[in-house]
């Protein structure tokens, strides 16, 4: 039991500030999409060195989502959400003030370090609400993944139109100072703990093992898919995690516990989660291009970069706008159902994609139609990761199954990247996608859905229970820790 933490408030008063938290830290992932043509100019940079402003928040994300959310569970979610606050504070204001590519990448760092917000977040929603109001909440801080991004790109396009650009990081750190007053005040800390040694060896593991992995797939088109760099460092990173999960089913004590990660509904639902997040990255890297693509192309539409923005913004609203018809899906069906019924959404979204190209209306209608199917997803993954595991490890837990989404991610990135990259036509001087290129891009996106609906399949059916006996199952579980504990007393 935490001492010195603020009363905690009511459920509607924690669910808003840990869903603007997780909109604020996903707004992120778009805050300078906007800018990246100028990032070589703007930071006497050539373009692959200005790539890394985006990489290192990229790779950041990835490593902090499991470590972060072990932290949680160990020293308190709480501590953990001011943390992450304060550290996206301090990276933005680093990059506010800064005009070097270096002191902007490590701010895009630090800020990409905050992304453990999200999944730390629902774990406290999980501890902290009452049964009845766990699934809608869950829904709705999920679809804050997808909504900071959606509504970040026209946000940050109308920015940079009209004032420097270092008023993207001026905003993304008062933005960052709001929630984190607002955590400060509103929230006290979670009552679910699960002491112990923080597995430093293992954090360190997983990191370097991420980092070696994910590093080739987001430079690998600099550097070429068959590069000595590109394939070495695939190679060692398949090693170190491999010597990794060697190590975490030895320690006593272990970062993740990957006997509860091989669960049957844990393994297909992360499995699935990749999935997922590779088709939602896949409308984020395609459709703007498409709308932004000159109409001398024959099938560009030839909007603006704010435009373009203004246009996808809908998808995220919908997202949010559905978090609810989500958790009642879940509540009635069971959160496996919900899960097919969102990757079945999405991958009817891009089939619908392949024939609504020629119009801005058209791209809004595929737009949402993904977007629907990606926030009913996003709602049913962390439902199902915690009904499978204990209730002192649910931060740990949902913190890889948000890693699973960003490697997820990085994986479309690349894809979609390297299609687009080589089926092209000339413009005048400058090359450009073919449509037939954004067409391949959204089969391979079907692909990816029908291929995230057999992993689902394979998740156990299971009953849905109602709110009131989840609850009390969660309010009433062991930890592991204490049952051992016991165990020693007896004898």
């Amino acid at each position: 039991m935490s001492t010195g933490s603020p009363r905690t408030r009511g459920p509607g008063a924690i669910t808003a500030v840990i869903a603007l938290s997780g909109i604020v830290v996903s707004l992120m992932q778009t805050l300078v999409v906007p800018i990246i043509p100028q990032l070589p100019q703007l930071l006497d940079a050539s373009a692959s060195n200005a790539s890394w402003v985006i990489t290192a928040t990229l790779l950041a994300a990835a490593v902090v989502t499991p470590i972060s959310g072990r932290l949680g569970d160990m020293y308190g979610k709480r501590r953990v959400l001011i943390a992450s606050l304060l550290v996206l504070v301090v990276g933005s204001l680093v990059c506010a003030v800064s005009d070097s590519l270096v002191p902007v990448i490590v701010g895009r760092a630090l800020q990409g370090l905050a992304t453990g917000v999200i999944p730390v977040g629902i774990s406290v929603l999980r501890d902290e609400l009452p049964a009845a109001r766990v699934g809608g909440a869950v829904s709705l801080v999920s679809a804050t993944l997808g909504v900071g991004g959606a509504i970040g790109l026209p946000v940050s396009a109308a920015l940079v139109q009209s004032a420097d650009w270092h008023v993207l990081f001026w905003l993304a750190a008062g933005l960052g100072a709001v929630c984190l007053l607002l955590v400060t005040l509103l929230l006290s800390e979670s009552p679910h703990l699960s002491p112990g040694r923080f597995d430093a060896p293992g954090a360190a593991g997983l990191a370097g093992g991420l980092v070696l992995l994910l590093l080739p797939v987001t430079k690998g088109g600099d550097w070429g898919w068959t590069s000595g760099t590109t394939l070495g460092l695939f190679a060692a990173g398949a090693v170190v995690l491999a010597l990794w999960g060697w190590y975490e089913t030895r320690a006593s004590q272990p970062l993740v516990d990957l006997r509860v990660t091989v669960r049957r509904p844990v393994l297909f639902t992360n499995l699935a989660s990749i999935l997922v997040g590779f088709a939602m990255y896949a409308m984020s890297l395609t459709l703007p291009q498409l709308l932004q693509s000159p109409e001398a192309t024959g099938y560009g539409l030839g909007q603006s970069i704010l435009a373009a923005g203004l246009a996808l913004a809908p998808g995220g609203l919908v997202m949010m706008a559905l978090s609810p018809v989500s958790a009642r899906l879940t509540a009635r069906y069971g959160a496996r159902t919900s899960l097919l019924t969102g990757i079945a959404v999405i991958g009817a979204g891009y089939g619908a994609g392949l024939l609504l190209m020629s119009q801005v209306w058209q791209i809004v209608v595929t737009s949402m139609i993904i977007s629907a199917g990606v926030g009913i997803a996003y709602a049913a993954m962390p439902a199902l990761i915690m009904a499978a595991v204990p209730v002192t490890e649910t931060a740990s837990a949902n913190g890889i199954n948000a890693l699973m989404r960003s490697i997820g991610t990085s994986t479309a990135s690349a894809v979609m990247a390297a299609i687009l990259a080589n089926m092209t036509m000339r413009l005048g001087p400058t090359q450009l996608p073919t449509q037939a290129g954004f067409r391949m891009t959204y089969v391979v996106a079907v692909l990816a859905s029908v291929v995230g609906l057999l992993l689902t399949l394979a998740i156990p059916r299971t009953r849905a229970a109602s709110p009131e006996r989840s609850a009390r199952a969660a309010r009433h579980a062991v930890p592991a820790s204490a049952k051992a504990s016991a165990t020693t007393s007896e004898q």
